[in-house]
């Protein structure tokens, strides 16, 4: 289906306004396959984010995850992930997400493109973003959920640091799913 609203009107999933990530009922993983044979998951603990939505339709997303919250239930590669290897979290507290184009492809999906941050490296990326209903919460906030998904390549952020093993292999695999499950509240 055509998204150009011109052609052909999709009504917006998400309603105009400003909505907040609830980071108490939202998450931030990211997916990386060990010796090519077990994805390990990791979550991010602090995280905050907005999308607005324009009174015209325009949509503008950002983000921003502390390097350090990272937890993926090993202590020992937690410290190895903050340290200069990859996530350098002395020198590089945050990651950062800002859209630079919100394009509603149908009534639920949207193509979410922008400038993601890490270890002070940018680069332009693209995720798809599903929108999981909109309902009123007990206490009269209204609240959307989003589930966020996209693919980064390790090395385009810094994130070089591998150990090759004896069958020829890698320790860790240079692609990297990132999940985001959001429930944001509307201003």
């Amino acid at each position: 289906m055509s998204t150009d609203t011109s052609t052909n009107a999709v009504s917006p999933a998400i309603a105009q306004g400003t909505w907040s990530v609830d980071p108490s009922h939202s998450s931030v993983e990211f997916q990386v396959k060990h010796m090519g044979l077990a994805t390990v998951k990791g979550f991010f603990d602090e995280f905050e984010g907005t999308i607005e939505v324009a009174d015209d339709g325009t949509v503008n997303a950002y983000g921003t995850v502390e390097a350090a919250s990272l937890n993926t239930r090993s202590n020992q590669r937690d410290e190895h992930l903050r340290s200069a290897d990859f996530f350098d979290v002395e020198n590089n507290a945050q990651l950062t997400f800002k859209s630079t184009g919100v394009e509603q492809v149908d009534e639920e999906t949207y193509r979410i493109t922008g400038d993601l941050t890490i270890r002070g490296t940018t680069r332009e990326v693209v995720f798809e973003g599903v929108t999981q209903g909109v309902d009123q919460d007990p206490w009269g906030n209204t609240r959307v959920g989003l589930e966020v998904v996209g693919q980064i390549e390790r090395s385009d952020f810094g994130l070089s640091w591998n150990q090759a093993l004896e069958s020829g292999g890698v320790l860790v695999g240079k692609k990297v799913k990132l999940l985001l499950d959001l429930s944001l509240v509307k201003a």
